[in-house]
């Protein structure tokens, strides 16, 4: 038996059990609730960039850069 098949079984199990103890209502809303933490995960991302790129355009030193001089 692959490593493919026991991961396959051992997320149905999971799932079943989540829906054995919360319900379907209750596990839905975990999904509903990791999705969100994906997509404030990539928001930040994004805004760290963005962040990066405005110090750099208006010429403002980053805070490792004041640290040494």
């Amino acid at each position: 038996m692959g490593t493919s098949l026991i991961s396959l079984y051992l997320t149905i199990f999971i799932l079943i059990g989540m829906i054995w103890y919360a319900g379907i209502e209750g596990t839905m809303r975990v999904f509903v609730y990791l999705e969100l933490q994906i997509k404030y995960l990539w928001i930040k991302i994004q805004m760290y960039f963005m962040k990066r790129r405005l110090q750099k355009q208006l010429g403002i030193p980053s805070k490792l850069s004041d640290l040494n001089g």
